[in-house]
């Protein structure tokens, strides 16, 4: 017997996958691959466009897969001449209640099957390695990364998008009656992202300490992450501290972290951003769901935000 899997139940959150492969080839393969000059033409964009509609066709190719409506498949491919061969890269997205792991890994094979294609007729000596999935994110268990992730240059984009902060703001936590959780996790969270991170700081339930805590974390960030606080209680001000101390407010971001969450929880959270400067600040509830779930929207939001706080182009 074979099942389906039943989804029925569960919600729609943003969901992101990317696998990885490689390709060996001979000498002059990767010679002719890198000028061009293949007898069928130009194959890495052949390639691209393979991998393109193989992810969008992945449940005709494998029975038990949901047909998802994707929002975007990226598929990049880089030569490396010390190989030498071709690393392929393919990245999926959707706004659904599975994931887009197995898109993103029919993506990458149909593209690094399509490259084999056209280098056989000057290569028959050709060899496909190493195609696994590299993360996703998404759903109850937000982020995955797999252990080589840590080696590869997409964990290296920390010096693309900049450093990040994170603070993280409880009683408790401050005064050691139970150990800090959320804040590592954010911070590992947002180095998956791409983010250099300093040490977390752990600030009190106190509005002018938050404040305190906020200017002096977004000195030489492009980021600063608060967890905690965000709450209906007496005690939850973070979200007052960060309208204190930024110079505009970003409805957007809020309004995305409460859609992404449950529909109890995100009623209830008073999450908020704003920019500081060209430092963009974030508040996120103070649960591990809370945290995971935001990480989710802010791996699509931040990267972008931060171009644009530091007036890159649209």
């Amino acid at each position: 017997m074979i099942h389906m899997a039943d989804v029925g139940a569960k919600k729609i959150t943003d969901r992101r996958a990317a696998a990885v492969g490689t390709i060996l080839m001979g000498r002059r393969a990767f010679t002719l691959l890198k000028s061009g000059r293949l007898p069928k033409g130009d194959a890495i964009a052949l390639a691209q466009a393979a991998g393109v509609m193989a992810a969008k066709r992945t449940p005709d190719l494998l029975p038990l897969c949901h047909p998802l409506s994707l929002d975007s498949v990226d598929v990049e491919i880089t030569l490396d001449a010390s190989l030498p061969g071709a690393h392929v890269r393919c990245t999926a997205a959707v706004a659904a209640k599975t994931g887009v792991e197995m898109e993103a890994l029919t993506g990458a094979a149909a593209a690094l099957l399509c490259l084999y294609d056209v280098l056989k007729p000057v290569d028959p000596v050709l060899e496909i390695v190493g195609i696994r999935l590299d993360y996703k994110s998404g759903g109850k268990k937000g982020f995955w990364t797999h252990p080589k992730s840590k080696k590869t240059p997409a964990r290296q984009n920390a010096v693309k998008l900049g450093r990040a902060a994170v603070i993280t703001v409880s009683d408790r936590a401050f005064k050691k009656i139970y150990r800090d959780e959320s804040g590592p996790a954010l911070a590992s969270g947002l180095e998956r992202i791409g983010f250099s991170v300093k040490k977390p700081i752990i600030s009190p339930d106190d509005q002018t300490t938050i404040e305190t805590h906020i200017r002096r974390a977004a000195r030489g960030v492009n980021v600063v992450v608060l967890t905690g606080g965000t709450g209906l209680s007496s005690r939850d001000v973070t979200p007052e501290a960060v309208m204190a101390v930024c110079d505009r407010l970003i409805p957007g971001i809020g309004e995305s972290l409460r859609a992404s969450g449950g529909p109890v929880t995100a009623a209830l959270s008073r999450s908020v951003a704003g920019q500081l400067g060209a430092c963009v600040i974030v508040a996120l509830p103070g649960s591990g769901g809370g945290v995971r779930d935001g990480l989710c929207v802010l791996a699509d939001l931040l990267p972008h935000a931060v171009h644009i706080a530091r007036d890159g182009k649209h």
